[in-house]
């Protein structure tokens, strides 16, 4: 059996979370399916300054609470660092790292290389919503079993936007998914998905996120309140509805982490 070492970068900040779960549950799923040994190391980069090296096949950077503008946080340097290091390393070796971006760390990577604007927004985004694929993406390996728009998880108080196309061809990356269309307000849409290389693979939204766990997440009273109190009933009910539906984040969780996955073997 073919064995491949994974490095899960808990990006989370120790704050309880269900993308964690998400991503080592779609790892060891892709290890049964494939008959492939995918071991996995998590770091915890932010809450014990853990960065790994270059001595692993995959890295998976997850989402996370807070703000991905710059800041004197220890953990950052050591992070971009890691960043740069499997750019350059790509450029040069046959035997490729492939890195797949999630949420925060999309933002944060997203910056570093200067590819747009992060700034907050007026408002949370929150909720399960559709993502509209952009010309570059209907024809991207990824996202091809999914029908445009498709739905996903979508947490976030900062946004992507305002892309710096110089810098983007710069690095021969690839704008894939923009977030939903809102004719009511005179805001730009947000940059949900970039293919920043053929190896590294980014997305603004939660990929990870599965139906069923957050469901039983959703269904304890204290995250009900929560979601109730701040977004209110109707935002509520809609959620559960969709995560009800197996055509929404059931699919997309289906598909990209477990198909970025397969194409990195």
């Amino acid at each position: 059996m073919e064995s491949m070492k994974v490095a899960v970068l808990d990006l989370y900040n120790n704050v309880p979370n269900e993308g964690m779960r998400c991503i080592l549950q779609l790892i060891r799923n892709i290890s049964e399916k494939e008959q492939l040994e995918l071991t996995h190391t998590v770091f915890d980069v932010r809450g014990k300054n853990e960065v790994p090296g270059l001595d692993y096949d995959i890295y998976i950077s997850s989402g996370g609470p807070g703000s991905p503008l710059p800041s004197d946080e220890p953990w950052e340097e050591p992070y971009f660092q890691l960043i740069d290091q499997l750019f350059s390393h790509n450029r040069t070796s046959n035997q490729k790292k492939y890195l797949f971006l999630i949420c925060h760390s999309f933002q944060l990577v997203s910056r570093h290389l200067g590819i747009g604007t992060i700034s907050k927004r007026r408002s949370t985004s929150f909720g399960i919503f559709p993502i509209h694929k952009t010309d570059e993406g209907q024809t991207d390996p990824l996202f091809q079993k999914l029908p445009d728009p498709f739905f996903a998880v979508d947490s976030r108080d900062y946004q992507l936007t305002e892309p710096n196309w110089q810098r983007i061809s710069e690095l021969d990356a690839k704008v894939l998914c923009l977030e939903k269309i809102r004719p009511h307000v005179d805001y730009e849409r947000a940059i949900m998905a970039v293919r920043f290389t053929d190896e590294v693979f980014g997305t603004q939204f939660h990929p990870e996120a599965d139906g069923e766990g957050m469901l039983r997440y959703f269904m304890k009273d204290e995250k009900r309140r929560q979601i109730v109190e701040n977004h209110g009933e109707e935002k509520y009910n809609e959620m559960v509805e969709s995560l009800l539906d197996p055509q929404k984040i059931g699919l997309t969780e289906s598909v990209l982490i477990p198909d970025f996955l397969r194409q990195t073997i």
